[in-house]
């Protein structure tokens, strides 16, 4: 086979969690160009439908899905309304993570963060251990985490310096609880669904452009190699690697997918 040609997911059927957000959006596009069928769920059924019917005007066969990743159910319901509809899944995204339950900082309500554990946590092994079970007859498939530095580094209060107080210096502490769990169990993801020869990796992204305050942007692209922050494309080609048949023998691995921010 044609090296290109392994790159292509045409026939294949995609589902991303949280696809229609900022890194999700071009999650979805990206598998859409390379052929896939793709499936955005959340909470948010009317967003994925408007993105989706975006990128079906466009010529992709993206659908929208909805389900709540702290009840288990909605979980289970929505993998057999996808097993129905289109009989099996290839690629599962985890790009879905729930940033609002623990607020007030290192201080905060500790009910806040066991909530977001139970979304981000346990949510999270719910999800992928029901899409990854559909999986194992096909004996094949993808499972791709969406991590963070902030699941292998400490937090750098210097990329705060001079946004006067309108961005946190020490960050979300659950969020680095979750981005590092998430890290290691695509190691045990990787291990224990190695045997149906499906693999799981993960992105250990970056900071993502968003219209932040100049001082962080102008701080934070110092703190990378390429001098800048990622961009609504920069992930779309390691996506489409880990989905693709052009990453066979790629599983268990944190590939850093930050400008260099964690090479430092």
């Amino acid at each position: 086979m044609n090296i290109m040609e392994r790159f292509s997911l045409s026939g294949k059927v995609a589902l991303v969690t949280g696809g229609a957000g900022n890194y999700g959006s071009q999650i979805t596009l990206a598998l859409a160009q390379a052929g896939a069928t793709v499936i955005i769920a959340s909470r948010s059924l009317e967003k994925n439908q408007e993105y989706s019917d975006k990128l079906c005007k466009e010529g992709y066969k993206v659908f929208a899905e909805c389900y709540n990743q702290e009840e288990e159910t909605t979980i289970l319901e929505m993998r057999d309304r996808i097993k129905e509809k289109f009989g099996k899944v290839d690629v599962l995204v985890n790009n879905s993570v729930f940033r609002g339950a623990f607020t007030g900082g290192f201080d905060g309500d500790i009910e806040g963060f066991t909530r977001s554990l139970k979304v981000n946590g346990s949510g999270f092994y719910a999800l992928t251990r029901a899409i990854g079970t559909l999986m194992i007859p096909q004996n094949a498939g993808s499972i791709i985490n969406i991590g963070s530095y902030m699941g292998d580094l400490g937090p750098n209060q210097t990329l705060y310096e001079g946004t006067n107080g309108t961005m946190g210096g020490w960050g979300f502490p659950d969020y680095f609880y979750h981005k590092g769990a998430m890290h290691n169990l695509t190691r045990f993801f990787a291990a224990y669904y190695g045997q149906y020869n499906i693999r799981c990796n993960c992105l250990s992204l970056g900071g993502l452009f968003n219209n932040q305050h100049p001082a962080f942007v102008e701080n934070y692209s110092k703190a990378t190699y390429l001098g800048r922050l990622a961009n609504n494309e920069d992930i779309m080609g390691a996506i489409v690697y880990l989905a693709s048949d052009a990453s066979l023998y790629t599983t268990g691995t944190i590939i850093p997918i930050d400008g260099g921010y964690s090479a430092k």
